[in-house]
Order: structure tokens, then sequence, then C-alpha cells
């Protein structure tokens, strides 16, 4: 396996697999050294900028977010290094910052879930950027970390189209919902692309 490979795999393990070309490319192109680290209380990640004895971009993560939190998180820290390349000595989460922000979410919107893309459009859509929406929009991420569902049932019917699942007596594929048929849904094994029919109450396990 190459180093590219190695690397290509990393970050499927965190992110959204339609994320991993455009952030390693990303990562690539600014020459940064990305940090995966253990869960931290302080900060969900960070950003570092060129100087004397540093002279390369960094970005660092929490590697214990579930992978659209992390995808998240790895654009808000982007959107300090777009403007830092920008406009330099400017507040660290000023107007230049949020406005890049804005930008970079909207364009990658479509890679989180669906029932969040709509919020993270409008949240994208002005700047100042909107807090309580902010707020809104990270209770949703928050479901799709592993231990939400801890202790509770949920069935492909609790799901809107479109979702990520797994089922919970098979947890080793992972299926996307594509269409509700009755008592039953139409669903896609993501690797293979083979169709199948769930039954709306079978017991899942969400991505």
């Amino acid at each position: 396996m190459t180093t590219e490979e190695r690397y290509r795999a990393i970050l499927r393990n965190h992110l959204p697999l339609e994320a991993v070309d455009w952030t390693y490319a990303y990562l690539d192109r600014y020459k940064v050294h990305f940090h995966i680290t253990r869960g931290r209380r302080s900060k969900l990640g960070d950003y570092r900028w060129p100087q004397s004895g540093h002279e390369f971009h960094e970005i660092s993560v929490n590697g214990d977010l579930n992978k659209y939190f992390f995808l998240w998180v790895f654009l808000h820290e982007a959107a300090h290094l777009e403007t830092h390349l920008k406009y330099s000595n400017v507040a660290a989460h000023g107007h230049e910052w949020q406005g890049e922000y804005a930008r970079l979410l909207a364009e990658h919107a479509v890679w989180f879930p669906p029932e969040v893309r709509p919020l993270v459009a409008r949240y994208a859509s002005r700047v100042p950027l909107y807090r309580p929406l902010l707020r809104q929009i990270e209770e949703l991420l928050h479901r799709y970390d592993k231990d939400y569902f801890e202790g509770c049932v949920t069935h492909l019917d609790d799901l809107p189209a479109g979702s990520r699942f797994r089922l919970k007596n098979n947890p080793e594929l992972l299926f996307e919902s594509l269409e509700h048929r009755r008592t039953r849904w139409l669903c896609r094994e993501v690797d293979t692309g083979r169709q199948y029919t769930v039954a709306g109450r079978a017991e899942v396990l969400p991505e």
C-alpha cells in the first residue's frame, strides 16, 4: 500500500466517503500537516498558520467525532486556513472567517445527511452566521454519534429517505434507503450498489 493509499484509508475512517477525495486533494494542495487527535475537552479542532520555526499549515481534528461532525469541524479549520491566506491578520472568527466558512459549507453541504443539508445551506446563506442555527445543526450531527442511540430501538421507518444505516442483526453491511414501498424500503448497499428491499420495521443502526 502506498503512502497515498494509507492516507486515504485513514480519511475514509473519519469522513463521509464522498468527502475523502476533496479532503485529500485539499491537504496535498496546501501541504497541510494534518493530525487526528484523541478527544480533547478544550477543543474539537484547531489551525496553526506558518510562522518562524513552524513553516507549514497545520490542522488537527478530534478523532472521536462521528464522520459528519468530523467534516463539520474540518471545514471550520479549513476556513481559518483560507482566511489566513486571503487576509492574514484578522479576528479569529470575524466577518472574514465567517465568509470563508459559509462558502465552504455552501459548496459541500451535499456531504451532510439529508435532514441536515437544508439547515447547513440556510446557515451558510448569510453573514454574520446565525448562532441558534449553529446549535441546531450540531445537535442533529450529534445524533450520528455511536452511543446516541444506545438503549434505543430504531426502525428503518423512523429514518428519512436517503439515510445510511446498518441492520442491527447484520452490521457488517452499510445501506442507503432509496424509496418507501408500502411496508418495505428499496435500499442500496453502499459498497456494491446492489439493491434490496428491507422491512420498514427492521431494527437498524443509523450511520
